[in-house]
């Protein structure tokens, strides 16, 4: 089908496929969702790598999940992630989407499917394959998240990016051989001043945030044979034929006018009543790029009293110490200062251990914010990425086990590459970014290594490698222990974090 198989996906986690996230947005909208923590059945249509299901599955050992890839090597390594790990709820598939609802060990129904991007990436055939997935095999409640290339964003750069793929086909052969030629192509042609480079503002310097991405991201994007851009009008009239409507956007502070829309932008949308016409102008005043957008099939709206006893019960946890919560938000118009009088009394509480809704209120510093200051905080700093929602403190010890084996398996593999930037939370029930020498530093501990910096030190000048700092890299034994002493100090800062998240 024209889909780039000669190079693997990255290695990407993205936290809004997270069940309790996707829950949220139903809930954030006023909507029925499924109870935290009740047994479900998850999907994931386009896995990858099978990294973000892998992390799932071990954080939420009460869902049943079930993902599917074209690429065979991908579910191959993907299987063999959850193997190394110990995660018995998941099963990977290399089945095309058309065939997939026809598996016999798929369960009748799922409570949630997701799709990844791959929805840009493939042709209308197997789009349609999907939307008709979808309709036979989701829940009447349940939702579905999906993402997608978006316009007007794109509309700027799509012909530089049909041009690289024009001049990779023309160059032949393996993938990995065709991305340099073909950005050095783009490079002359806008250095020799085409007329597409004048007339199109910021594109030169589109091109070098080009040049500094994944390659492995960049041969998916820029040389599947298949590549469609959408308005989000355009996903909302293919996904009605599976009878879904749209909720709202899993990137939460998309959702929010005031600091992304000017009072003027803000009034000419404010009249309309279509929702698709209404989301999709929207996109038109923050020149949307990326959508990542939660629909459901038979939305249910509940009342105001059942939303927030709904919300007296999640559970939220501070992901980031305390110390690193910057007091400013950014939307498309650029940063918004916090008011430290409501965010500061919800960050101290927070401090330490997660809590839910309830248990917040019953401080009294956080009690006097009232109800929809205190909702909208949360939802906030959800959406910056500084808290998360959780699952209920029950079943945490039976979490506790599948994640730390996760963990430990991830852990391991630290030791050999940096493909795996995220580790299971059995609070959060979802991923968290760790990286590389966090995640070695964590194995020092776990292994009750008495100097962590030499540890490390070990494997990498073993397998003849150097940190590098500020560009440079670092020669002797002394320069890279030292920045290793350094990256601890930071670490051990982080480290209180990672205990009250279940990581550590």
């Amino acid at each position: 089908s024209g889909y780039v198989a000669d190079i693997g996906y990255t290695y990407g986690f993205y936290r809004e496929l997270g069940p309790e996230l996707i829950s949220l947005v139903a809930l954030a909208n006023g909507l029925s969702s499924f109870r935290s923590g009740e047994p479900l059945n998850y999907c994931e249509l386009g896995c990858g790598q099978g990294l973000s299901m892998n992390i799932l599955a071990s954080a939420n050992p009460h869902i049943q999940f079930h993902a599917t890839d074209f690429n065979p090597s991908q579910i191959a390594g993907a299987r063999a992630l959850a193997m190394e790990s110990g995660v018995s709820n998941l099963k990977f598939y290399d089945t095309s989407f058309s065939d997939f609802a026809d598996k016999p060990e798929l369960p009748e129904e799922f409570d949630i499917i997701s799709l990844h991007g791959i929805y840009s990436w493939i042709n209308a055939e197997l789009r349609a394959s999907i939307v008709e997935f979808i309709n036979r095999k989701l829940k009447v409640g349940g939702l579905v998240y999906i993402s997608y290339n978006a316009l007007p964003g794109w509309s700027a750069v799509a012909p530089m990016r049909h041009l690289m793929y024009l001049h990779g086909n023309a160059q032949g052969g393996p993938t990995d051989g065709r991305l340099q030629p073909a950005l050095d192509f783009m490079e002359a042609m806008q250095k020799s001043g085409a007329g597409y480079f004048r007339a199109v503002p910021g594109l030169g310097d589109r091109l070098e945030a080009v040049k500094a991405q994944n390659r492995n991201y960049l041969a998916h994007e820029y040389f599947n044979d298949a590549w469609d851009l959408f308005y989000h009008s355009d996903v909302v009239r293919d996904l009605d034929k599976a009878k879904l409507t749209f909720v709202g956007s899993a990137a939460l502070l998309e959702q929010m006018d005031a600091i992304n829309l000017t009072p003027d932008q803000q009034n000419v949308i404010g009249d309309i009543a279509d929702p698709a016409l209404r989301e999709t102008a929207k996109d038109y005043m923050t020149n949307k790029q990326f959508r990542r957008d939660v629909f459901a099939k038979g939305p249910l709206r509940i009342s105001a009293r059942a939303t927030q006893k709904a919300w007296l019960e999640r559970r939220f946890a501070l992901s980031v110490p305390r110390q690193d919560v910057e007091m400013k938000v950014s939307g498309a118009l650029g940063d918004a200062t916090l008011q430290t009088e409501v965010y500061s009394p919800l960050l101290e509480a927070l401090d330490g251990s997660p809590k839910t809704v309830r248990e917040l209120t019953a401080e009294p510093a956080v009690a006097a914010l009232g109800w929809g200051r205190l909702q909208q905080a949360l939802f906030v700093l959800v959406g910056m990425g500084h808290v998360q929602p959780c699952l209920p403190a029950q079943d945490q010890s039976a979490r506790i086990k599948s994640t730390t084996s996760f963990n430990l398996a991830a852990m391991q593999r630290a030791q050999d590459n940096a493909d795996l930037q995220y580790l299971a939370s059995p609070v959060t029930g979802n991923g968290i970014a760790v990286d590389r020498f966090q995640q070695l530093f964590l194995l020092a501990l776990a292994n009750k290594e008495k100097d962590p910096a030499e540890f490390i030190w070990r494997l990498l000048e073993g397998q003849g490698q150097r940190l590098v700092k500020e560009g440079k890299t670092l020669q002797s034994a002394e320069e890279n222990l030292s920045e290793l002493r350094e990256r601890y100090l930071v670490f051990e800062k982080r480290l209180p974090t990672l205990k009250s998240l279940g990581i550590a």
